[in-house]
């Protein structure tokens, strides 16, 4: 199926919108052009008239086919012409105003003479010759019609859809999987007695074509409930052709049992009218498209007479369609699990619901369903192209192939998908196309989109009606309504496109639009088409020239956008891009470097007139070229986290088309330019910085009329006339949302602020705002129009280190504040009153959340009423505080004090549930049944009396037990810090094991803790720890001498255990490990002798489920078991820094589970275990700087399964592992400073290792000269040392599948040998690394593969490198990213 007249008609129409505009039939006129511009006109209307004709015809007539291309490349080089004359009708405009401002007499002559330069005059010519060409090309697209006998389609054209089978009512529930809860959702809805019985209950299912909508209807519909529950039930296909008429028949017939064949609405709807009057019926209006509201009530007369409890459940993709028609929400329908998708999958491809009957066919199918995504129509169409099919070539073929690529018959999704497409409306369609570009599973947000849209002309702007942005929202809106978007699941602010609606993207999009995957995507120049126009592509850490050589050929390209770098900020671009290619694509609308690490921009950015969008956020820019001052057209300018920017172009006033500039978090720039004010179009302007001397004032913002959402004013100490905020005219701004008034917070103290009140005063902002942010405002009051009535709408404030304010602003009558921010009110020593402010209303009614912070001379609180709905309650650093917290918070759900050292808690009033922290502050705790999912215990704490409540302020660690803990029985994580007299936590005085829900136990700084149970009540817990506990941290208890034996026995859910700096403990455990303890770590503990002190009589070893182990800096530890041998479930082994360990075992068990064996500094350490070559799952070995180890066990064999090798500082051993080139799954094999190494291996090392590093060895010549190409599989390869007399690197034959390659101390290398480096063709990194005498690089230069260059510590060739300077830096210049001594070479030097 082809879409390319689709695509074409809503093109051609938007064209011929554009060539009527009076301001192109003005230039036309001028430059003479107005009769050739008619004809393109006239040609246009007759090929429009006959686009249907050629779009079936393409289907079997190539030529048909090539003619409909050459028309789009037409049409879209119409549009850079028509574009190209517009701007310079603008160019001319604005430097007639610019004259205009400096002579008088420029009034008195027309300004296009004043602008004849000779650049004028070759533009001219160079547009006439443009003007030619398209002539000539439109003539000969209308012969071409004509030889095509291409007809005008006169009589209509019927739909192009094909027929499809419309759903019945029918379904075999066994084939249905993943619905269960869904279905049960619904019936809810319908057999619920809560909904209206007022009007006919309408349930719509709402969601994306192909997941499932009928199938759950239909599941409802048969249900045996629904059947008892409806006197009548009725199933109707309304499908896209809605028709009242045959729908009203249907439902008729199903009611009566009898054939229809009046075709008379009135008589119709009468007659089921009689027959459903007083009965309870459920009606199924199955694929409902029509969203006319009209259409909707005529249809539904008939059916509003039922019984109470009548339902119709509607299924329909749209959500216009579902608000529209719906009754209650729409269920919206989300993907099928993919246990769900598969099961359907091998139903239809197998028979069965799994694939125990053909596991050879499970893990491709597993793929196969994974492309699915959750649509269960794909994997039922992917299934059935696979029903009866068992090759497994055959089902790699389906994995490896595009859905769409599958014949139409044989594919419902492709039908059902596309017909989504065919009901879009034709300025969506484009819109929608645009969107292939867009990478799977890429959230993108509405605003970006949408200024995408706006500077590629995509939206279709009517005259006097809505802006572009929210004539933008409405497209966008639209897309999601229908299914073409999704929200996404971890963000409400972005959405996605399910990876089908992404393919379909593509497919409508054609070769217009293309989008680049990974590196390797871009090697194939031939699968770019030459004359596709938008571009996006997935970035890298680091992009060099081969990624970009197709673009050279894309002289048409409007969009250069690269999308999800990996680390933006931190990406980095081969200086081609900017400097060479970007210059060469003049049609470009849309360019993006945002995340790469450019410093500069050329100035040739200003011949680049059709710009209209420019993203450089996350660079390292320092400036903008002055040049970008003439790109008339701009629209969109993001310069957000430029941290280095200092200025923007002098002129920038002249981009008089500027209506959104992102200068947030740009800290350096030091003002705005000149004139910013012209920019009467500006709608987002995220900060203006108040700078000196020239540079835009403040009064300026009272120009820009039209600026809404979040602005930022900065550095608003540079205000020296009051009068400039009054002129600001924020007051007259009702489209700002939020508004952050900003003084810098480096002023000197000694400067005069008195100014600063009169200021604020005078930037009073529209009563609409819903977000303020006073910082750093040097005043001593706040003004008078900071208070409650004034913005009902308000919902932020926050209000940030005001040093000189001594009282707060009455905010408590704000009658829509959720969230408050008080910090670092340095004079403010009372809240009282004067906070909650005077009025007829309750203070704070809507007040969620109430952050102070940093309020050193805070004393007092007198809270005056309620905070009714308080959630999040913070008080933190305010050291004086002193008396009470609010005494009724009935809705708090977080409460945090820290570091308030004289502040009394008290939760008399807290509710049930309540997350409660409380670090360095002192508490009482009074009578009451508060129930804690979270405590945080710290500081000091004192308890007193009754039920239990909560602790801070320990100075004294008591319970007085007059009942359950009632507070503490949910607790799930509870931490206890620095409770000075804690000796142990059961005993007979307070017990955990009340804690049910107990999961996480840490106890840190207690320093009189000797044990965690009393002695004289151990024999009593048996079962004393809680259940449900899975985590112990117990850090800095200096006295606490053992652990209860309970935890060793009794535990059933136990499996962390961590203990850090507990030097009196000497062992861990005696007798055996807690039986469901997994990991354990013992750090820090300078006594501890041993891990495991055994009974002899004791099998514990088999009890043990230990997986991980971990011991650090232990300095007493001698042996890990008393037995000598380890858990056979252990996997992971880390020791380090245990100077007195000589071995972690005698022996290993052949059941070992080990996969992990890692020992570093351990001085004494002198052998590995016997049976080490045995393992069957050891996976990697770490040996680091072990000086006493001399040589492996069992004659050096090492086992075949390991993966991994890193030998490090063993002075001592003499040689490599016996038999090394027969652990054919190494792939890493690191060998550093183990000087006693003096022999290479006759049978070499494994070929088939990935990655090696070599360093200080004596082995390299017999290395090299075994050969270093053997290791065919090498990527990385690290040598360093061990060729002391080499002068030309490498003299050897390198492996070509080198991807990094590292030379180190090389002290005679004077250069870098080409016809070494030519094989490298896929070398990505090169580090060179003191070779001091190294002055030469390769004579035909580095690989152009080449990412990264890092050069340390050699100054000759450092100054032979030298950024433009250096004789070596035309083979450099390509390399993305250059370190000379650590320092990119592209950052500039220090200023003093």
């Amino acid at each position: 199926m082809a879409i390319t007249e689709l695509f074409l008609s809503a093109f051609i129409q938007a064209l011929f919108e554009r060539l009527l505009s009076p301001e192109l039939l003005k230039y036309a006129r001028r430059e003479g052009v107005g009769k050739k511009l008619e004809k393109w006109r006239n040609t246009l209307s007759i090929i429009q008239g006959v686009l249907d004709d050629a779009e079936d015809k393409q289907q079997t007539d190539r030529a048909v086919k090539r003619w409909l291309d050459d028309l789009r490349d037409l049409v879209y080089d119409l549009e850079d012409i028509l574009d190209e004359f517009a701007t310079e009708e603008l160019r001319l405009k604005v430097m007639s105003e610019n004259h205009a401002s400096t002579s008088k007499v420029q009034n008195l002559i027309p300004s296009y003479f004043n602008v004849l330069s000779p650049n004028v005059l070759r533009t001219n010519f160079r547009m006439g010759s443009k003007i030619d060409k398209i002539t000539a090309r439109f003539h000969d697209i209308k012969t071409q019609k004509n030889y095509l006998n291409l007809r005008e389609n006169v009589d209509g054209r019927p739909s192009r859809t094909r027929g499809r089978l419309t759903p019945t009512s029918l379904v075999n529930e066994a084939h249905v999987y993943g619905r269960e809860n869904d279905k049960e959702a619904v019936m809810q809805l319908l057999l619920s007695e809560n909904c209206s019985d007022d009007e006919v209950s309408v349930i719509p299912i709402l969601g994306m074509g192909g997941i499932g909508k009928t199938t759950l209807a239909q599941l409802v519909y048969n249900d045996d409930k629904v059947k008892s529950y409806f006197d009548i039930k009725v199933w109707a296909c309304v499908s896209e052709d809605f028709d009242s008429v045959r729908v009203t028949k249907t439902i008729l017939k199903s009611v009566t049992s009898e054939n229809c064949d009046d075709n008379d609405s009135n008589l119709l709807q009468v007659k089921l009218k009689e027959k459903l009057y007083g009965k309870k019926f459920l009606v199924v209006l199955d694929d409902v498209w029509n969203e006319n509201y009209n259409d909707w009530t005529i249809l539904r007369a008939p059916l509003e007479v039922g019984a109470p409890g009548s339902r119709i459940v509607i299924t329909t993709r749209n959500q216009g369609v579902s608000s529209m028609m719906g009754t209650i929400p729409g269920y919206a329908l989300k993907e099928l699990s993919e246990d769900a998708c598969l099961s359907i999958f091998t139903q239809n491809a197998l028979g069965t619901r799994d694939f125990s009957a053909h596991t050879d066919l499970k893990d491709i199918g597993e793929e196969i369903v994974k492309r699915c995504k959750g649509l269960p129509l794909a994997a039922k169409t992917l299934g059935g192209l696979l029903r009866t099919k068992l090759d497994l070539y055959e089902w790699e073929d389906v994995l490896n192939s595009k859905i769409w690529d599958i014949p139409e018959e044989r594919s419902g999704i492709v039908a059902a998908l596309m017909l989504s497409y065919h009901h879009l409306p034709s300025h969506l369609k484009r819109c929608f196309a645009y969107c292939s570009i867009i990478p799977k599973d890429y959230e993108f947000e509405e605003k970006q989109m949408v200024l995408l849209w706006m500077a590629e002309g995509l939206i279709q702007l009517q005259e006097g009606r809505k802006q572009p942005e929210d004539l933008g929202s409405e497209y966008f809106r639209d897309l999601l309504s229908r299914s073409f978007f999704q929200q996404s699941s971890k963000d409400n602010s972005r959405f996605l496109m399910h990876d089908l609606i992404n393919d379909l993207a593509q497919w409508v999009a054609g070769d217009i639009c293309f989008r680049m995957g990974d590196k390797l995507e871009c090697n194939n120049k031939g699968k770019f088409p030459k004359k596709a126009r938008h571009s996006a592509y997935l970035g890298g850490r680091f992009d060099g020239t081969k990624r970009f050589e197709a673009f050279s050929e894309l002289k048409c390209l409007r969009t250069f956008l690269p999308l999800m770098l990996p680390n933006p900020g931190n990406c980095y671009l081969t200086c081609k891009v900017p400097f060479q290619l970007l210059p060469n694509l003049r049609c470009l609308r849309v360019l993006s470097l945002s995340g790469y690490c450019i410093t500069e921009l050329p100035n040739s950015i200003g011949d680049l007139k059709h710009l209209r969008y420019i993203d450089l956020s996350h660079t390292r820019i320092r400036s903008m070229p002055e040049s970008t001052a003439t790109l008339y057209n701009l629209q969109t300018l993001i310069l957000e986290n430029c941290h280095y920017l200092k200025k923007l172009p002098s002129k920038f006033g002249n981009l008089v088309n500027l209506r959104h500039l992102n200068i947030l978090k740009a800290d350096s720039l030091e003002g705005m330019p000149p004139q910013i004010g012209k920019l009467t179009l500006l709608q987002t302007l995220s900060n203006l910085v108040v700078g000196k001397g020239y540079c835009s004032k403040l009064k300026e913002l009272g120009f820009l009329l039209h600026i809404r959402g979040t602005l930022c004013i900065s550095r608003l100490e540079n205000v020296i006339e009051p009068r400039d905020a009054r002129d600001a005219n924020l007051i007259g701004k009702p489209g700002l949302n939020g508004l952050l008034l900003d003084w810098s917070s480096n002023i000197d103290e000694s400067q005069d602020r008195t100014i600063e009140l009169e200021v604020l005063s005078m930037l009073e902002p529209h009563k609409a705002l819903k977000e303020l942010t006073i910082r750093c405002y040097g005043g001593t009051r706040f003004p008078t129009w900071l208070r409650g009535p004034c913005f009902p709408n308000m919902v932020l404030l926050r209000i940030e280190n005001c040093k000189n304010c001594t009282s707060l602003p009455p905010v408590g009558q704000l009658p829509s504040l959720k969230v408050l921010f008080i910090k670092g009110m340095a004079r403010v020593k009372n809240v009282g009153l004067e906070f909650f402010g005077e009025g007829c209303s309750p203070p704070f009614s809507s007040l969620e959340t109430l952050c102070f912070e940093n309020m050193q001379e805070w004393e007092n609180w007198t809270p005056y009423g309620e905070f009714p709905r308080l959630r999040q309650l913070s008080i933190q650093s305010c050291p004086k505080l002193l008396g009470n917290l609010p005494n009724h918070l009935p809705s708090l759900e977080n409460l945090v004090i820290n570091e308030c050292g004289q502040l009394v808690v008290s939760v008399l009033s807290f509710p049930m549930l309540c997350n409660l922290e409380i670090e360095k502050s002192k508490g009482v705790v009074r009578g009451s049944k508060v129930e804690l999912i979270s405590v945080n215990f710290t500081s000091k704490v004192e308890l007193s009396s009754v039920n239990f409540t909560f602790l801070s302020a320990m100075s004294e660690f008591k319970f007085q037990m007059e009942g359950p803990m009632l507070g503490l029985e949910k607790v799930e994580d509870l931490t206890i810090d620095s409770c000075e007299d804690l000796k142990s936590l059961w005993s007979n005085d307070m017990g955990l094991q009340h804690l049910h829900g107990l999961r996480v136990l840490k106890i840190s700084t207690c320093p009189k803790l000797i044990s965690l149970v009393e002695e004289e009540v151990e024999e009593q817990l048996q079962l004393s720890l809680p259940s449900t506990l899975r985590e112990i941290e117990i850090i800095k208890c200096n006295v606490l001498v053992s652990l209860p034996k309970a935890m060793m026995y009794n535990t059933t859910c136990l499996e962390r255990i961590s203990i850090d700096r507990c030097d009196s403990l000497t062992s861990f455990a005696i007798g055996q490990l807690p039986p469901t303890l997994k990991r354990l770590k013992i750090d820090r503990c300078k006594n501890m002798l041993i891990l495991l002190d055994e009974d002899i009589n004791c099998y514990c070893r088999s009890k043990s489920v230990l997986e991980y182990l971990e011991a650090i800096e232990c300095a007493s530890l001698k042996s890990l078991t008393s037995s000598g041998e380890l858990p056979a479930t252990l996997k992971h082994l880390h020791i380090s820094y245990c100077e007195k360990l000589e071995s972690i075992a005698m022996r290993l068990q052949d059941n070992s589970s080990l996969e992990e064996i890692s020992i570093s500094d351990c001085e004494n350490f002198k052998f590995l275990p016997m049976g080490i070559h045995t393992l069957s799952y050891l996976d990697e070995i770490h040996i680091w700087n072990c000086p006493s180890l001399v040589t492996f066990p069992d004659g050096g064999l090492l086992p075949t399964s390991l993966r991994v090798l890193w030998i490090f500082g063993c002075k001592e051993m003499k040689t490599l592992p016996n038999s090394i080139h027969n652990l054919t799954s190494l792939q890493e094999l690191n060998i550093w400073e183990c000087p006693g190494i003096v022999s290479f291996p006759e049978e070499g090392f494994p070929t088939n290792i990935t990655s090696l590093f070599i360093c200080d060895l004596n082995i390299n010549p017999e290395l090299f000269e075994w050969g270093l190409y053997r290791l065919t599989s090498l990527k990385r390869l690290n040598i360093k040392g061990g060729c002391s007399s080499l002068v030309s690197f490498p003299e050897m034959t390198l492996p070509a599948s080198l991807t990094s390659l590292t030379i180190q101390i090389f002290p005679k290398l004077k250069k870098l040998s080409s016809k070494g480096f030519q094989i490298l063709t896929s070398l990505e990194e090169l580090s060179i690394y003191q070779c001091e005498a190294l002055k030469y690089l390769p004579e035909d230069g580095l690989p152009p593969s080449l990412l990264e260059l890092h050069i340390q510590k050699c100054p000759l060739l450092k100054e032979r490198c030298k950024k433009n300077q250096g004789r070596e830096w035309f083979k450099i210049a390509h390399i993305p990213c250059i370190q000379l001594d650590g320092k990119f070479i592209y950052d500039p030097e220090k200023e003093n």
